[in-house]
């Protein structure tokens, strides 16, 4: 009976310990999770202890807080020639994480660097 029992407990220990690690997650307060299960979109989670469904489920975490890009200080003319120096920068923030998500999973990483290159480009001087 005990020999029986170990045979069994073994395996489903190990499967355990696989599986497990890769279906806990555990979000910050500023963080929301948006979860795509067999590609579909599901509704967001967080913050706190989430379970996923391993090999089914895929997650992508969502930062809140507010991020701030930095432009470029710039001298411009105005229209009597008085030279003026413009310096800026710019707040971004993550309303809706269901709709930032649902731009393939990495807005964050690749939208907001495009924005940053964007501006950056728009920042600098033109040559004359």
């Amino acid at each position: 009976m005990i020999k029986r029992l170990a045979e069994v407990a073994i395996p489903v220990f190990i499967l355990a310990m696989i599986v497990l690690p890769q279906a806990i997650r555990i979000l910050r307060e500023y963080e929301r999770a948006v979860v795509f299960r067999w590609g579909r979109l599901q509704k967001p989670k967080g913050p706190g202890l989430i379970f996923l469904i391993p090999w089914v489920d895929r997650m992508v975490k969502m930062d809140l807080r507010v991020v701030t890009i930095d432009v470029p200080q710039q001298e411009v003319m105005t229209r009597d020639n008085v030279p003026v120096t413009v310096d800026a920068v710019v707040y971004f923030r993550v309303v809706d994480p269901l709709a930032a998500g649902d731009e393939g999973g990495e807005f964050l990483q690749g939208q907001l660097a495009d924005f940053a290159d964007d501006i950056a480009q728009c920042a600098r001087p033109v040559a004359a």
